[in-house]
Parts: C-alpha cells; sequence; structure tokens
C-alpha cells in the first residue's frame, strides 16, 4: 500500500461530494481523505500503485486539481 498527498484546490463540503464518487469508484483507491482545514487542502491518498498522473485525472474528472506535495 502506497500512501500520497497532493495539494488540491478542493475547499468545501461542496467540493468533496463532487470529488467522493471519482475517488469511490477507483479500484486503486483504498483509503482518502481532504484536509479541509489546512490552507493547501492536502489530498491524502492510500492507494494500490496508483501513480500521481492517475490522480491528477481522477481528480480533474470532477473538476479539480491535485499536484503532488
Amino acid at each position: 500500500m502506497k500512501s500520497q498527498r497532493f495539494k488540491t484546490n478542493i475547499n468545501c463540503s461542496n467540493c468533496l461530494a463532487k470529488v467522493s464518487p471519482f475517488l469511490n469508484e477507483s479500484e486503486k483507491v483504498k483509503e482518502w481523505s481532504v484536509d479541509l482545514d489546512s490552507e493547501e487542502r492536502i489530498l491524502t491518498i492510500q492507494s494500490e500503485d496508483m501513480s500521481e498522473e492517475e490522480v491528477f485525472r481522477t481528480v480533474l474528472k470532477a473538476g479539480f486539481i491535485a499536484k503532488p506535495e
């Protein structure tokens, strides 16, 4: 299992609701969370060998940006 952290523009619970289906549907993502209290809105993903590019594309489908921390 691999843990990765990304800076995002996911700002609120409505944003979380938009991105949730995309992250939840990914078979590689085991767990994920977004720290809405941090200034950089850090997305932490526990995955089975998911690349940074795959995370970026998955989050982008929901209309948000995820850049490696």
